[in-house]
């Protein structure tokens, strides 16, 4: 599986804010296509993607990856 680098960002930010291991978080794929989302970031570096993962809202922008608590 092709992982991109921003995907390993978000999900140690995530595993650190749950106080667990990575490995620990529910699978990724559950919210997002991490190989179509890897593909579509190494294709065009300008896009912003976002999507809800593990009750945690994610924006991947060109200049940073943001991990906020999703609204109840």
């Amino acid at each position: 599986m092709i992982v991109h680098p921003a995907l390993v960002t978000v999900l140690d930010r995530i595993a650190a804010r749950e106080g667990c291991d990575r490995t620990d978080l529910p699978p990724l794929y559950r919210a997002v296509d991490p190989e179509a989302l890897a593909a579509v970031l190494a294709s065009n570096p300008a896009v912003t993607v976002r999507f809800d993962y593990a009750g945690y809202r994610v924006e991947i922008d060109p200049d940073c990856v943001t991990v906020v608590d999703r609204e109840p």
